[in-house]
């Protein structure tokens, strides 16, 4: 008799490469398929031969637009995947610029390594993927909305619920008509916090036979997010701040959104009038415009700071020092402002983008201020800024570092242990769990938490290739 299983195949054992593979004898669907990110490693496994047939698959679920659950479905196209991918509107919209970004820094990056490996008398190698490339998986996109089922296969149906991540991130509920009963497995996609900025909390979820959960931050909490509102505050508002600027590396979807509101919300309590504001990253600029159309899916604070206005207009109201820099000139103009000037700019770890030329330009002079707020994976820039070393590597060049770093930790967009302990116990009935998106030492937290507060309910970790039976 078939039975459903799920093999995992990234976001296991990491917080990257999120994918997953169920089936049912001869139907077979995937949950998400990610970047792995993080260095020159994560980098190489993108090209490694994907370890099951592409063309076999029916249907892609993608629980949202991140890059790490995203960012290798042009690959998979590539590869002979010609069925639907479907997710929330919100996200097929955010997945359009962030795959076109992705592709531009493939070529780019790959342009530079060519030019390396002809010095080398090695052959070029093609990018992981291209713009046409993307183009064409755009075009296999469907849009669901929250709560809407929808058949994947002969005995799969999809249902999404707001997962309050990000704009359109979705808890995934997987109905399998199994030869014997239906099962119910919910994939958590990336769990936002309760009380998060402008999304609604994540919803949740009455029943399953089966969980997949995220477990990124499954070993701590965030700081208190009141606390670091004042941090903040004390930031903008200091003397020693007006001597030099602030960077901000801010990932262009989420948490570039999330500061501009917050800066709107606090703009006179934070003293903000006396600085220029630049959002200095296409993508997140596109990716505001993205927000801004979809404001249905704000929360009720965020509804009501908008007032009556077109969410546009309420930006240019509430936040009028702000000034989008969509060219490269007008970026590199920064580098003449010596002060007053709060630019946020990609990417968030520090790995690419046009952070890295502010901070080469800017974090060795002692009048600079960084904030970081984000997940710093190993190996990256922005994980040796928040360690407090005297260097940086950019561009194979150590850069030092004077700058004052703040490290601001109550701003993620992941829920933390309490968060991700809450949302679990929203289950009308514990459901056994695989706890995956997570490295091991969150991983192990976490298992040991809900084994504690849950004696007798299944916890386990996932690991690279398992089977898992439901």
């Amino acid at each position: 008799m078939m039975q459903p299983e799920v093999r995992c195949w990234g976001g296991v054992g990491e917080v990257t490469g999120s994918c997953y593979q169920v089936t049912l004898g001869k139907e077979s669907i995937l949950l998400d398929c990610g970047l792995l990110q993080g260095g020159a490693r994560e980098d190489a496994r993108n090209y490694e031969p994907t370890p099951y047939d592409p063309r076999a698959i029916d249907a892609v679920v993608l629980s949202h637009s991140h890059l790490d659950h995203a960012g290798r479905l042009p690959k998979l196209q590539k590869e002979g995947y010609r069925g639907p991918i479907y997710t929330h509107r919100a996200s097929r919209d955010l997945c359009s610029i962030m795959l076109r970004d992705a592709a531009h820094l493939q070529e780019a990056d790959q342009e530079v390594e060519n030019r390396k490996r002809a010095r080398k008398g090695l052959k070029p190698r093609e990018p992981l993927y291209t713009h046409r490339d993307v183009e064409r998986v755009m075009k296999q996109f469907e849009v669901l909305d929250y709560g809407e089922w929808q058949p994947l296969t002969e005995h799969m149906s999809v249902r999404l619920h707001d997962a309050g991540h990000i704009l359109g991130s979705s808890i995934v509920e997987l109905k399998i008509a199994a030869p014997d009963r239906d099962r119910i497995l919910i994939f958590s996609g990336d769990l936002g916090p309760f009380g998060a900025p402008i999304l609604r909390n994540p919803e949740l979820i009455p029943f399953a036979d089966a969980l997949l959960m995220e477990s990124t931050y499954g070993d701590r909490d965030h700081r208190d997010f009141d606390s670091t509102l004042t941090e903040l505050g004390e930031i903008f508002r200091s003397e020693q701040s007006q001597k030099g600027n602030i960077l901000i590396p801010a990932f262009a979807v989420g948490r570039s959104q999330e500061l501009l509101y917050l800066m709107a919300k606090y703009y006179r309590e934070w003293g903000l009038s006396r600085w220029q504001i630049f959002l200095d990253s296409p993508l997140a600029i596109d990716a505001t415009n993205i927000y801004l159309r979809h404001h249905a899916l704000y929360n009720g604070d965020a509804v009501k700071l908008l007032g009556n206005d077109h969410p546009e207009h309420a930006l240019r109201r509430l936040l009028p020092n702000l000034q989008f820099l969509p060219t490269p000139e007008q970026s590199q103009s920064l580098n003449r402002v010596q002060s007053g000037a709060i630019i946020i700019a990609g990417s968030g770890m520090c790995t690419g983008g046009r952070i890295k030329h502010h901070l080469k330009h800017l974090v060795w002079r002692d009048t600079t201020q960084v904030i970081m707020i984000g997940y710093q994976a190993y190996g990256t820039p922005g994980l040796a800024l928040v360690e407090g070393r005297d260097f940086i590597r950019l561009w194979g060049e150590g850069i030092r570092v004077r700058a004052k770093v703040h490290t601001i930790g109550g701003l993620s967009a992941h829920a933390g242990q309490r968060d991700l302990l809450k949302w679990y116990e929203g289950f009308k009935q514990l459901p056994p769990v695989w706890l995956v998106h997570g490295e091991p030492q969150a991983q192990q937290a976490l298992q040991a938490k809900l084994c504690d507060l849950h004696p007798g309910v299944p916890v386990n970790i996932a690991s690279r290739g398992e089977v898992l039976k439901l």
